[in-house]
């Protein structure tokens, strides 16, 4: 597996972008560009990562394709099937957004989220984006989370079903999975299930922690890898089982010290289980 995290550094030319992912000891990458990007300049970022051996793990979307406006609903499924065509194009493993809500808040809870309702438009818009786009070589994949589908591994099975394209995969995010309390203390046999189902649809993972508080009713916060509850040792011995170039990516840390803290707790796991980062 490859470890990876956000780059701080200004990088507009692929040289300069290089230099600092291997100044951050990473050997995997988020793409550096957005779907506005010309060829000349796609072409030449993904030379730039071949040549020095880093893995662009994923084109990030970021939006609600099933949001009640219709208009930005259709302004984001435009998105994502742009930003899969750039995944294609510069060679990323898979193009990532969620599923989305049907509330306002374009990743937030809605009581309409879980229904099968829902679950049909899901795959009636994952089936657009692939079929408009017809990737040969990167996915579309969802991040699973707590308050829409995929908000399990067999949700996510269900999906992969449903939508029956080869170009749709899994993008996993166990933290996003651990929701209750129950998961919370268990979520090592989470993360097994998560791989004895889906590991070999796996294109890439973020890696983060999670911490319960003692405040009532229940409070899961994100945190810095090694502040919170997350069995690390089981993900890296189940990221190992995969082929070699999955990415490892770091996310939402609020800037490049804790970025740093957090690659070094997970190479210190990785080296206590004899993994290779």
């Amino acid at each position: 597996m490859r470890l990876g995290g956000r780059i701080f550094t200004e990088t507009t030319t692929p040289e300069a972008w290089v230099a600092a992912v291997a100044d951050a000891g990473y050997r995997a990458a988020y793409c550096p560009l957005t779907p506005d990007a010309d060829d000349n300049t796609i072409q030449a970022f993904a030379a730039a990562a071949r040549k020095a051996d880093i893995v662009i793990a994923e084109v990030g979307v970021w939006n609600n394709p099933l949001s009640p406006d219709t208009a930005a609903a259709a302004e984001a499924l435009d998105k994502c099937k742009a930003s899969l065509e750039l995944a294609d194009r510069i060679g990323a493993r898979c193009c990532v957004n969620i599923s989305g809500s049907r509330g306002r808040i374009w990743d937030g809870p809605h009581a309409a989220n879980l229904t099968g309702e829902t679950f049909d438009m899901i795959v009636a818009s994952v089936r657009d984006i692939i079929d408009s786009v017809k990737p040969t070589r990167s996915f579309y994949t969802l991040e699973p989370m707590p308050w829409m589908y995929p908000d399990s591994p067999d949700a996510y099975l269900r999906l992969l079903r449903a939508i029956d394209r080869k170009a749709f995969a899994v993008h996993l995010d166990p933290v996003n999975l651990i929701c209750s309390p129950q998961l919370y203390f268990a979520n090592g046999r989470l993360i097994e299930e998560c791989f004895a189902k889906l590991g070999g649809q796996i294109k890439s993972c973020h890696a983060k922690d999670i911490v319960l508080r003692v405040n009532l009713t229940v409070h899961l916060d994100e945190v810095t890898a090694g502040q919170g509850g997350f069995d690390f040792p089981v993900l890296l011995r189940c990221l190992a089982q995969l082929d070699a170039d999955v990415p490892l990516m770091l996310e939402h840390l609020p800037n490049e010290a804790e970025y740093r803290a957090a690659a070094d707790h997970i190479r210190g796991v990785a080296q206590q289980e004899g993994i290779t980062l």
